[in-house]
């Protein structure tokens, strides 16, 4: 899906696109009439004034504004998403990243939420432990990484709840604060609620075994799974148990 997607109408966007609605220019709520949760999710943060204007400073940061503009700058798009999943309440960031859908234009408008052209995608997906070792060589990185693998950490198969901590609320919140970092994982596709990483454990030699153990994590997880898209145990938990400590984030970040 390129680029255009943000700046031009679809069946799960209001007229005018992502980018228009972000910043509060949609048409009325009557051009959309069925039921689609990540929309409702983005209406919600635009009535928030903190909410709106860090969505659409992330979004003017990520995107190009056409076919043949320059690439966009990953850093600065990086940067700008960690300031609204660090400042934003996750009654807004959460809603707007696990929204449930069950269609294809809800699931692409989710897919969308990190403008994912610029924060994510490559011309081709790398060795997972070249973006893992980026990470583990900066401290705010690796500190939420770490969080990440503590409050995400899948339970054994006899465990009724998937997650060690049995906290689903501390593991969503980890899982934001590694967005806008060398690991960012986002929806794989529109037609799935599959979560991964950009990059793959091809060619991963000797740590191979190592890189398919990161990678699981993601793919292969069933606390995460409780708490994404796959279930609705997500709203009833969402806004509560949310004070989790997360190192702050710096500019060097990457």
């Amino acid at each position: 899906m390129s680029v255009e997607f943000l700046s031009h109408p679809d069946p799960g966007c209001p007229k005018g696109g992502f980018f228009q609605e972000a910043t509060g220019l949609s048409g009325s709520e009557n051009e959309v009439t069925q039921v689609n949760r990540c929309l409702d999710a983005a209406k919600a943060c635009n009535v928030d004034a903190l909410c709106q204007r860090l969505r659409t400073e992330y979004v003017s940061s990520c995107i190009r504004r056409g076919p043949r503009a320059d690439p966009c700058n990953r850093s600065k798009c990086h940067k700008a998403l960690r300031k609204f999943f660090d400042r934003v309440p996750p009654e807004y960031t959460h809603e707007l990243l696990f929204c449930p859908c069950v269609d294809t234009a809800c699931a692409e408008r989710r897919r969308q939420t990190i403008v994912p052209t610029c924060s994510y995608e490559g011309k081709e997906k790398p060795n997972c432990l070249t973006p893992l070792d980026a990470c583990r060589g900066n401290y705010v990185c690796r500190s939420r990484y770490a969080e990440f693998q503590v409050n995400c950490q899948p339970s054994g198969l006899l465990s009724g709840t998937g997650c060690q901590k049995e906290n689903y609320a501390a593991c969503l919140l980890a899982y934001t604060g590694i967005i806008g970092s060398t690991i960012t994982p986002n929806y794989i596709d529109n037609s799935t609620a599959n979560i991964a990483p950009w990059c793959t454990c091809n060619a991963s030699g000797n740590r191979q075994e190592e890189c398919e153990r990161f990678l699981h994590l993601f793919t292969d997880n069933l606390c995460l799974r409780k708490y994404t898209p796959h279930s609705s145990s997500f709203s009833s938990s969402s806004s509560s148990s949310l004070q989790t400590s997360l190192p702050s984030s710096t500019d060097d970040v990457t």
